[in-house]
């Protein structure tokens, strides 16, 4: 049995981050597919052996495209994110790629408008802001995903928060 192809956004991403990891290249992607000249948020998660080796992402684009998105994040996801040790060469036959584009942030009004499966979530409280996508191993409740989301912005629990929803299409 062949493997499963990877879809041409995270095959951008694992080629950004050899790329990076291994010479400090950054690819020059051609053919842009049409998802890849849109402007989007996107988040680029890595996995060893099935565990979460990192992820950086942004929830409003900041790139002139995904494709430029999904460069810039998947080098901060191997190399900046500050819960783990930049990536190593060693390490990069054992990674796992997965891309998620983001739909604009849309304020709710209450809980009750989330679905920790069909949407990420953003709390807000003055200028901080915490940000957790949907659908993730281990979060099994809106409460559970707005506690964490909480905590990444140090936004203490009796604080009041403004409640953001967005959808994602995820690429693996």
């Amino acid at each position: 049995m062949r493997p499963k192809e990877m879809h041409p956004l995270a095959s951008l991403a694992k080629e950004t981050v050899e790329s990076y990891v291994r010479d400090g290249t950054l690819p020059r992607p051609e053919g842009l597919t049409p998802e890849m000249m849109e402007r989007a948020g996107v988040f680029v998660s890595l996995k060893k052996r099935g565990i979460l080796r990192g992820c950086i992402g942004t929830f409003e684009p900041t790139q002139a495209n995904v494709a430029e998105e999904i460069i810039s994040n998947a080098i901060s996801s191997a190399t900046r994110d500050p819960r783990f040790p930049p990536v190593i060469p060693a390490e990069l036959a054992e990674l796992e790629y997965s891309v998620d584009v983001l739909t604009s942030p849309e304020p709710v009004e209450s809980t009750a408008d989330l679905d920790h499966k069909r949407y990420g979530v953003i709390v807000e409280c003055g200028g901080r802001k915490g940000l957790l996508l949907p659908d993730l191993e281990g979060v099994d409740s809106v409460e559970h995903q707005i506690e964490i989301c909480r905590s990444k912005a140090g936004i203490m629990s009796d604080e009041p928060v403004k409640l953001y929803r967005f959808e994602v299409k995820r690429y693996r």
